[in-house]
């Protein structure tokens, strides 16, 4: 089980000579802030097999914004088939935009779900520690709880305020108003 990176030179070239499929696997609201033309949506959470869109013998490609969320979808695809042929794009749509590639954008402000997560938590450590030395010494559990919270999320890669983050309004409508048939 060997993960095939790619760099953003070869995927322009497969997708100009229309030899791949591109699976975005970044959150909705991500993908509506700016994605690769002519690539699939399928959040990591969902990345199966049978989940796939048809690659009809073409290279499948996955990407997300640095490459980090492609590559667990590499491994959870090649834990499902060992044989199958899967590419990672290195660098995600980061690398690819970086280079000069075209990339479709809504021009809107988009605050990515890790660093949501990252404000959250610091503010709640923050305001904790505030509230704490000037208020009432109990709100120094605020920040003890999500420092714990932290921990947790290390040890488990299991995040829950990311899970709750990324079902509020505002990270599952900017997909629906910008497409038609996201009504999954």
């Amino acid at each position: 089980m060997t993960i095939k990176n790619i760099d953003h030179q070869t995927l322009k070239k497969w997708l100009e000579n229309q030899e791949a499929v591109l699976v975005d696997v970044r959150e909705p609201a991500e993908n509506a802030a700016s994605k690769i033309d002519g690539s699939h949506l399928l959040p990591l959470a969902s990345v199966s097999l049978k989940s796939l869109p048809k690659s009809d013998g073409k290279k499948l490609v996955i990407h997300c914004g640095s490459g980090k969320r492609s590559y667990n979808a590499c491994v959870k695809l090649l834990a499902e088939d060992s044989s199958l042929e899967v590419y990672n794009l290195e660098g995600g749509i980061s690398a690819w935009n970086a280079a000069g590639n075209k990339v479709e954008s809504s021009g809107k402000f988009f605050l990515p779900l890790d660093r949501q997560v990252q404000l959250v938590i610091g503010l709640a450590v923050f305001l904790g520690s505030i509230l704490g030395y000037f208020v009432d010494p109990l709100f120094f559990i605020l920040s003890g709880f999500f420092g714990a919270g932290l921990c947790f999320a290390a040890v488990t890669g299991y995040c829950g305020l990311a899970i709750f983050l990324a079902k509020m309004p505002w990270n599952k409508n900017v997909a629906t108003r910008s497409f038609s048939c996201a009504t999954k």
